[in-house]
């Protein structure tokens, strides 16, 4: 750590921020004027104090949330039901990106990727196709997604080195794992909560959900591939070619040299690091006690043992607590992001209008065929998708619904609705703080994304309605 280095795993342009930030201010104010369109209601509450979604009041008075409260939510939300949970993914995201830019600085990211490299230097597609596979799996069976974001600095310098570029890691990485999500198996945000509220089995019919993970695998693995292919074939085509002009000039994939009982060192302190994060990860996800305490886990780990790494790698201190605090400073931008991406859904809240909603679903659908009612309710929780980007805030809201509503259609089947609506778009819509975080590592820009990933969703459509279909018929 002898040179002053300045590089920040978190290279936002001015452009991108400003882009970025235009694009969620637009959609808070959209927010705040449906307040004003959509008529105020309320849902009622059970003997028991919960929330009880099948019965519907509307609220009289004057429509809108006060014009003050909407601009000033982006700070409001903080301190709103949802705060705590803002207030530690924001957290969560600093001591992430902190520890990584402490692992950048002493080597430990360049030593890692160095050693994958040489590995696979003769074997790259199938060193992507299993990098995909273990993303998408950390979805479809954890749940994870946010905790994925720590993962990327690595895995986009690794497919630079390789000789693909940044959007392929952040294909095989952020996209991968958003897929998993959606394709999921026993992810505990979606299957296994959804199911828990609405009183299904989530173990029966298994096999389907682990055959629509398949397809998807072959379906993102594919477009994965046709990338890589029109890439070899015309390198000026990257989406990140500036970007990775700049990485391939810095120490994550071009750093100096270390004698090699050091390199040994700082390589092995990282892969304990690594691995016990991973592990950690697992553990919290799969023990139901510990579900709810992973990002506050994380943040203590990374906090802590993010900066020993750096210790014992670098042999100083005073270097390792700069570049903590360079990440630190680097990561304060995604914040303003989760704020307004947030601020969305504070409004609706606020404003009341969310019940008449739902409501409204609720009467759209009633009288209709099954694989036009599941049409439905799958289009509608797309809707709420774009508002409310937590799967926990939306499961309860949805599948208290559900639970309630009479519809030709079995309880696995609503499940399934669920989970393809809540995920997809996870690495689709512009309210979803990982996609606009994870763009702005890479230096992509939101638009770009939706043009290249066109063809893409529109596949995955077709397959989400087809396997609708089919389990219809099936009798899933």
């Amino acid at each position: 750590m002898k040179k002053n280095r300045t590089e920040t795993l978190i290279n936002l342009s001015t452009k991108t921020f400003i882009q970025v930030v235009a694009l969620l201010f637009a959609l808070m104010l959209a927010a705040i004027v449906l307040t004003y369109v959509i008529p105020k209601g309320a849902f009622g509450t059970s003997p028991d104090g919960t929330t009880d979604f099948s019965v519907y009041t509307p609220v009289e008075g004057a429509k809108g949330i006060p014009i003050w409260k909407g601009l000033l939510s982006p700070i409001l939300v903080f301190g709103s039901s949802n705060g705590l949970t803002l207030i530690m993914l924001s957290l969560f995201l600093v001591t992430v990106f902190a520890a990584f830019q402490v692992m950048n600085d002493v080597g430990g990211i360049r030593t890692l990727v160095g050693a994958v490299a040489k590995r696979f230097q003769k074997r790259r597609a199938l060193l992507l196709a299993m990098i995909s596979l273990v993303f998408m799996c950390f979805g479809a069976f954890l749940g994870l997604f946010e905790e994925m974001l720590s993962m990327l600095p690595i895995v986009t310098a690794l497919c630079v080195l390789l000789g693909y570029d940044s959007f392929t890691g952040f294909l095989v990485c952020i996209i991968a794992c958003g897929f998993g999500f959606a394709s999921a198996i026993t992810n505990p945000f979606t299957v296994l909560l959804a199911s828990e509220i609405i009183g299904a089995n989530p173990m029966e019919h298994i096999l389907y959900r682990v055959v629509i993970f398949a397809v998807m695998y072959a379906l993102l693995l594919g477009f994965v591939f046709l990338y890589v292919k029109r890439l070899k074939k015309d390198p000026a085509s990257s989406l990140t070619l500036s970007h990775d002009e700049a990485l391939r000039k810095t120490d994550r994939v071009n750093g100096e040299t270390f004698e090699p009982k050091d390199e040994r060192r700082i390589r092995v302190t990282y892969i304990v690091f690594l691995l016990v994060c991973l592990a950690l990860i697992v553990t919290c996800s799969a023990v139901a006690a510990l579900r709810d305490y992973t990002v506050v886990v994380l943040i203590a780990y990374f906090l802590l043992f993010g900066l020993i790494a750096g210790f014992v790698s670098a042999k100083a201190i005073k270097p390792v607590f700069k570049s903590f605090l360079k990440g630190v400073v680097g990561a304060l931008p995604t914040i303003v992001f989760i704020a307004l991406a947030s601020s969305v859904k504070y409004i609706f809240d606020e404003g009341a209008i969310m019940p008449t909603i739902v409501h409204s679903i609720n009467t759209a659908v009633s009288g209709h065929s099954p694989f036009l009612v599941a049409l439905v309710l799958y289009a509608i929780i797309l809707v709420l998708e774009f508002f409310i980007s937590s799967s926990t805030a939306k499961a309860i809201l949805v599948m208290g619904m559900l639970a309630v509503l009479s519809v030709p259609l079995s309880r696995q089947m609503l499940v399934l609705i669920y989970t393809f609506a809540d995920g997809y778009t996870n690495v689709l819509f512009p309210t979803s703080p990982v996609l606009l975080i994870s763009l702005s590592m890479i230096g992509v820009d939101y638009f770009k994304w939706v043009k290249k990933s066109v063809p893409l969703f529109l596949l995955n459509l077709a397959l989400v309605i087809a396997f609708l279909a089919l389990g219809i018929v099936l009798g899933y």
